[in-house]
């Protein structure tokens, strides 16, 4: 279940808002003059977020290890020169 809340009651109730995403599993979204802003989700939402996004960043660089014009070695001097470390 998604519940929308203003900033203002979201800081007032914030032990409660926590409860219910923790124990009620529920998610909340935070607006801000109307518009959303943030969300409190349970923690399994944000590891199945996070694991998602690790599947999509393993499928992107396999794809550009398959492309070769990325085959070719970049000393890694040359890469920490070019990131300023």
């Amino acid at each position: 279940m998604v519940v929308t809340v203003e900033a203002t009651a979201a800081r007032n109730t914030f032990s409660d808002i926590v409860n219910k995403v923790a124990y009620g599993m529920d998610r909340v979204v935070i607006e801000r003059r109307g518009k959303a802003v943030a969300a409190l989700v349970p923690v399994q939402d944000l590891e199945l977020l996070e694991l998602l996004e690790d599947r999509l960043d393993i499928e992107a660089a396999r794809k550009a290890l398959a492309n070769p014009k990325n085959r070719m070695r970049v000393p890694w001097e040359k890469v920490k020169a070019d990131l300023g470390l």
